[in-house]
């Protein structure tokens, strides 16, 4: 009986079989060691994505392209399996995005995986690439510091997307394709007015967060920015092992860290 519902509500829409499991555990396999992730179901584009991909070996041989100490490693750039030795890395990925998916709960902690993106108006994430947080312990200080960056980001993304300031922008666009820099110059600090008189709730860091940051670290400026859609469960240790590694000016290891396999070690049973 219960099987016979269960079919039931699969077919109606409302079973998800990944859903009514534990969350998605990935292993993923690396020069510097084996780590674990744990998808969130709070958000399930991301989630769906990210194992789509992980089913298909898409990530597999690729590259750490851009590792920053006490900020995070990066990952998922779709050329970097055979790129030369220095060349630059970080524009490659497959030709859509996810939607943003912020949610309350899921911040940048130790271990936090999160989506990059460009710097487009709806703050869509990158199709392949990722990052994992590793960061640094915060103080009260820090986290009031981070706390005001968070705000300018949310004001400037508010501003940005306010139906009134869109003629201003789209000539602003039309000056930095004509090369007019004096009229750049004259448009962006009329926006950059626009930005400051931009009216926005306030975001303040939780105090279960601002703990959390307080002991194992992270980097919090990127809360409610960037979509968090999974954390690190084992293999701490190979974040700071890959964090560590010599970098050239562009960021990129000048030893290759690869993506050497990545495994989904639960899925759901037929």
């Amino acid at each position: 009986m219960k099987n016979t519902w269960i079919t039931l509500l699969f077919i109606l829409g409302i079973w998800n079989p990944i859903l009514a499991q534990e969350r998605p555990q990935i292993e993923l396999q690396t020069s510097k060691g084996t780590l674990v992730l744990e998808l969130y179901h709070e958000t399930p584009q991301h989630r769906d994505n990210f194992l789509k991909l992980v089913q298909e070996g898409v990530y597999d041989s690729l590259l750490f392209h851009r590792v920053i100490e006490h900020f995070m490693i990066q990952g998922g750039d779709t050329q970097s399996k055979t790129a030369a030795t220095g060349q630059a890395l970080g524009n490659s990925d497959l030709p859509y995005q996810i939607p943003a998916e912020f949610y309350p709960d899921l911040f940048h902690k130790k271990g936090a995986l999160g989506a990059a993106r460009t710097n487009n108006p709806q703050r869509a994430s990158s199709s392949t690439q990722f990052y994992i947080v590793q960061g640094k312990i915060q103080n009260d200080s820090l986290l009031t510091h981070n706390q005001g960056r968070i705000n300018s980001f949310l004001q400037r993304h508010y501003a940005v997307n306010n139906p009134a300031n869109k003629g201003l922008l789209d000539s602003l666009s039309q000056a930095r394709e004509e090369k007019d820099s004096l009229r750049v110059q004259a448009l962006s600090k009329k926006f950059e007015e626009k930005v400051d008189q931009q009216a926005f709730e306030k975001y303040s860091i939780p105090e279960a967060h601002r703990q959390v940051y307080k002991e194992i670290g992270g980097t919090p400026h990127l809360d409610q920015n960037y979509t968090v859609f999974g954390q690190v469960t084992s293999g701490l240790e190979v974040i700071d092992a890959i964090a560590a590694v010599e970098t050239d000016q562009r960021d990129r290891p000048v030893e290759n860290v690869y993506i050497l396999k990545m495994k989904w070690l639960n899925p759901p049973k037929p």
